[in-house]
């Protein structure tokens, strides 16, 4: 039987020979949890990790995650899946443990060949609107921190967490807690896995932009799709699982009158200090000691507008990327690969937007026409001072005050900046929100908002501004038989993890229904 152990220990100490005793029956451990709690370590106070260990004693071992999946044929059709990002690989991913062949449709490249276009994006301003940061083999989160934290409760997450392991990720994310992989380990991952999926007889379609749904008459059931070079195929079952930034497809869904409502999201800016200087202020005298790059979480909720301004998606040892999807709008995000060791960190800085306050509830695509607004003003502006390649920057203490004084500083951004007045770019409403959180998070750190910094902009892209409704049971669209919104771009998921164990949902959803398989 195992054991369960919590504890904290110094930074700096040695685990075994803690463990050994402090607990001399246990044989051997792994870790489930590790975190550092270092607050007040800028105050002198020395940092502790606090740990959750398994632990077990001789002729023991420890529990393995281990599922059956009765074999099944397909029947008439294959599930056509639409986008190859986590949701639609770990959907196919399923369907494949139980011998399902399905047919995968991504509009972009496999992962390698999607470095190129980037490459020549951030470079030389060249877009490729079908391979770039968005779009392409693993989709939008070969281009993050690569956490797998997630929020969610689901029996599925290990799931998720034991394919990784399958192929290639560190041993310990089967079992850890908030794993982290990286960018470039999760782009290592993805080729491994539509290779198998290729292997095991499953088409996989690249460079093939899905153009429409294929409707029956009255529009009421989904029957195929139909290419951008006029392919068509056609399936009982059809996944939709295109990401948060398939402008097409939105319009596309809402011109066939398929079930969609209007949601919140938030937007914001950038936020880039100097990894050094966010240690600093974290660690304190501890900074430059075997901590690793430091992190941090905030947030501040106006008690008049009753909105969240809030840090998203920190990257600590990371990069500002240009992620645009359209070649005449540019938007931010963060990427940090699995050492984090860039000079710099960085976070989303981001203020919530919903339907009523900030954009015409009663239209559908209102929060995405307003996303595109701000993606083409920061468009404008650089094309205007410079290339159109190079993102527009501001140091915070400009920001704050309204002015273009200070000289933008060295950054992690490969496109390059170009120094402009964010308050032109950001609607008014949110560069109100920015500026009284900053002066509030200045105070939690100090020097955050004072004496170091840059903010780039824009950071519009946090989710879907849509949900695509769905049946809460069996996850088809309640508008369109045979048509499955799965996964962040339907509204459904936020984040890697999230978004896998929704594919996931789908497929199970799909098998029982239709393949009569049970729990």
């Amino acid at each position: 039987m195992t054991n369960r152990l919590q504890f904290s220990m110094p930074y700096d100490g040695d685990l075994d020979q803690y463990i050994k005793e402090k607990y001399p029956d246990i044989t051997d451990y792994r870790i489930l949890s590790k975190s550092l709690d270092a607050r007040k370590s800028n105050l002198g106070r020395e940092p502790k990790y606090h740990y959750v260990v398994e632990g077990i004693s001789k002729e023991e071992s420890f529990s393995n995650f281990e599922e059956n999946f009765p074999k099944l044929t397909n029947k008439k059709t294959r599930p056509l899946i639409i986008g190859a990002g986590p949701a639609g690989l770990f959907c196919a991913l399923r369907f494949a443990e139980y011998g399902i062949k399905t047919t995968i449709f991504e509009r972009g490249d496999k992962a390698n060949n999607r470095m190129k276009h980037i490459s020549k994006y951030w470079r030389h301003g060249q877009l490729d609107e079908n391979n770039n940061v968005c779009y392409g083999e693993g989709g939008a989160g070969l281009f993050s921190d690569g956490k797998l934290i997630t929020r969610i409760k689901s029996p599925y997450v290990k799931y998720v967490m034991n394919r990784f392991v399958d192929f290639g990720a560190p041993a310990d994310t089967a079992y850890i807690s908030n794993p982290h992989l990286g960018s470039n380990k999760i782009r290592q991952l993805i080729g491994k896995m539509t290779s198998s999926l290729i292997e095991n007889d499953h088409e996989v379609h690249y460079n093939a932009r899905v153009e429409k749904i294929i409707f029956n008459e009255d529009k009421s059931k989904a029957i195929g799709i139909r290419l951008d070079d006029g392919k068509e195929y056609f399936s009982d079952h059809i996944i939709l699982a295109t990401g948060h930034s398939a402008t097409e497809i939105y319009y596309h869904l809402e011109e066939s009158k398929v079930a969609m409502v209007s949601k919140g999201f938030a937007v914001g800016v950038r936020i880039e200090h100097s990894r050094a200087y966010i240690d600093q202020l974290q660690y304190g005298d501890f900074a430059g000691t075997d901590l690793g790059a430091a992190r941090y979480r905030l947030s501040w909720e106006d008690p008049e507008t009753q909105k969240g301004t809030f840090s998203f998606c920190m990257c600590p040892g990371g990069y500002v990327l240009s992620s645009g999807t359209e070649k005449d709008g540019i938007v931010v995000n963060g990427m940090s690969n699995y050492a984090r060791n860039s000079r710099w960190s960085n976070s989303a800085l981001v203020v919530a937007v919903k339907p009523g306050d900030d954009f015409d509830s009663s239209d559908t695509l209102a929060g995405l026409r307003y996303q595109h607004e701000i993606e083409r003003t920061a468009y404008k502006a650089s094309l205007e001072m410079a290339s159109g390649k190079e993102v527009p920057a501001q140091t915070i203490k400009d920001y704050l005050s309204n002015s273009l004084k200070g000289e933008l500083p060295k950054t992690s951004c490969p496109s390059g900046l170009v120094k402009t007045n964010l308050a032109d770019i950001l609607p008014a409403s949110v560069n109100d929100h920015l500026r009284n959180a900053l002066n509030i998070f200045d105070q939690k750190m100090k020097g955050f908002a004072r004496d170091e910094g840059v903010l780039m902009a824009p950071e519009s892209r946090t989710s879907a501004p849509v949900t695509i409704s769905r049946d809460k049971e069996t996850l088809v669209s309640t508008s369109t038989v045979g048509l499955y919104p799965c996964g962040e771009g339907a509204g459904h998921a936020g984040g890697i993890t999230s978004a896998a164990v929704d594919g996931i949902k789908v497929a199970m959803s799909i098998l029982k229904s239709s393949y009569n398989l049970d729990d």
